[in-house]
């Protein structure tokens, strides 16, 4: 059994993948992958882009080999440490969702323990690549461990779980910064705090798929905290996030390929909000698959900008 969301390009890859393996440590490791959401790429793109931005705009240009491998490894084993200690903290709510009950804790898989056991070495290896960095990513390195931890806890206490996932997916933006440069600018701030509105952004239209199940469970999220009047205050969010887009090209003296990249950005957002006009669930979870194209959109108008200064 897989989860309802999982995408069916990487769950065949996942299969052909795990082909030669016995029967039984095959279907562990599928669990564990599945655990992992390496059957859902998408989580970890959209982590992936703003560390890109990052990186790219820390250095000025292609940046250093150490550093591009080392923050994409950790892109990839960071998202899927959070989403391990997510279906831990969530373990007695997703059996009770029809998106989420397919998941392996929740459908009795793989065990609380096992999902720890899983977290727990994902972050050791995640912060073994940052031992190859500097003295203040290393330091960072901390406060994005602890947000990575606390986030899934947070939709029991707070409606506004979103801009704490936006935090902790937005660290490696001033890790990126530190990485690179040594230090943290106030370009990495902004981009920082662009980040977790874009975050807010993508993460409301996915909780949009879950209100209904979320109000029965008592989760709490910005899908519920917004309400009736979701759809317009995501369009006031993605003009705010598009500012701030706009003062980082700014800041960073980009040319017209960034201010393309943007534009078209804001149509990809355009977009996204004629998508969710009905709130269908389908529709809402297609719109926050479609903030990959955004990510990526922007990151190539950094890379062109970059090029051509």
């Amino acid at each position: 059994m897989r989860p309802a969301d999982s995408s069916t390009r990487a769950t065949r890859v996942l299969d052909l993948l795990l082909r030669p393996l016995p029967p039984h440590w095959r279907e562990k490791a599928a669990d564990y992958l599945v655990l992992t959401r390496m059957d859902r790429p998408i989580g970890a793109l959209l982590l992936l882009w703003p560390t890109w931005w990052a990186l790219w705009l820390a250095a000025g240009d292609f940046p250093p080999w150490g550093a591009l491998v080392i923050f994409t490894l950790g892109v990839f084993a960071m998202r899927s440490a959070g989403c391990a200690i997510n279906d831990f903290a969530d373990r007695k709510l997703d059996p009770q969702v029809a998106r989420t009950a397919g998941r392996p804790i929740a459908s009795g898989r793989v065990s609380p323990r096992e999902a720890l056991i899983v977290f727990g070495a994902l972050l050791a290896f995640a912060f073994v690549l940052v031992l190859f960095t500097n003295a203040l990513t290393i330091k960072l390195s901390f406060a994005g461990a602890a947000l990575a931890a606390i986030y899934p806890f947070t939709k029991r206490w707070t409606y506004l779980p979103q801009v704490v996932l936006g935090a902790a997916f937005g660290w490696s933006i001033p890790m990126a910064f530190a990485a690179v440069t040594g230090t943290v600018p106030p370009l990495g701030w902004l981009l920082f705090l662009g980040n977790i509105l874009w975050s807010v952004i993508y993460d409301t239209e996915y909780a949009m798929v879950d209100r209904d199940d979320d109000l029965k469970v008592g989760a709490k999220s910005t899908a519920i905290l917004f309400g009736d009047a979701d759809v317009p205050i995501l369009g006031m969010l993605i003009g705010t996030f598009l500012l701030a887009m706009l003062f980082v090209g700014q800041r960073a003296q980009l040319p017209w390929p960034y201010w393309l990249g943007l534009l078209a950005a804001a149509g990809l957002f355009g977009y996204q909000l004629w998508l969710i006009r009905t709130r269908a669930r389908d529709a809402c979870l297609a719109a926050f698959r479609h903030n990959n194209w955004v990510g990526l959109t922007l990151w190539i108008g950094i890379v062109l900008g970059l090029a051509v200064k």
